[in-house]
């Protein structure tokens, strides 16, 4: 039976694009496929009773991170550039609709690489218009989904469905009863897919 990686992300995380430049073709290579599910972090912290200031507020934690992320980006030889905003809502519920339509991996990975690889301010909705495009997807459909009550209700199920099942943050990697938390787990999530699927 197919193994199904349930991939928790914010397009706010960094290390979820990390993760997501490398979580494709280990699915693949594992024989596995992956569910895209997009939260809040902030909201997530809250949830998990995690009240503590964010990263970006402690400055001796912010510059062990800048400098990680820098060595991660040189590892996967892949492009990091700060976004010009954190507006990354709209993105994150746009996810849904692109799950809804068959192009989650496709929009997720488009997405990650203008946020995170080019630095795009996510806070434009041409850019958003934009990757939808690039996807595949129906830049006016998708618009219209993200400002319209159903498409934030279905997004706020997403989140209120990941929190109850134990997501704090993001990166997170769930496959059976295992949890993979980090980019930096990807290594343990591959040996455990390769030795539960044999």
């Amino acid at each position: 039976m197919t193994k199904t990686i349930d991939f928790y992300f914010d397009f706010i995380s960094p290390f979820s694009y990390l993760a997501q430049l490398k979580l494709p073709d280990l699915a693949r290579r594992t024989g596995c496929k992956i569910e895209y599910w997009p939260i809040d972090i902030p909201e997530a912290k809250i949830a998990a009773g995690n009240y503590g200031p964010s990263n970006r507020e402690v400055a001796p934690k912010i510059k062990v991170m800048m400098a990680d992320l820098e060595r991660w980006a040189v590892k996967y030889a892949a492009p990091l550039k700060f976004p010009a905003s954190f507006a990354c809502a709209d993105w994150n519920c746009a996810v849904v609709y692109a799950r809804g339509h068959g192009q989650a991996e496709a929009f997720v990975t488009a997405a990650y690489h203008r946020i995170w690889g080019l630095g795009i301010d996510p806070g434009d909705l041409s850019e958003l218009r934009s990757c939808a495009e690039e996807t595949g997807l129906d830049a006016d459909g998708l618009c219209e989904f993200i400002a319209s009550p159903t498409g934030q209700g279905e997004y706020r199920k997403v989140r209120t469905q990941a929190y109850q099942r134990g997501v704090f943050g993001a990166p997170l990697m769930f496959v059976d009863d295992q949890i993979f938390w980090g980019n930096d787990r990807l290594d343990f999530l591959e040996s455990y897919l390769v030795a539960t699927n044999e």
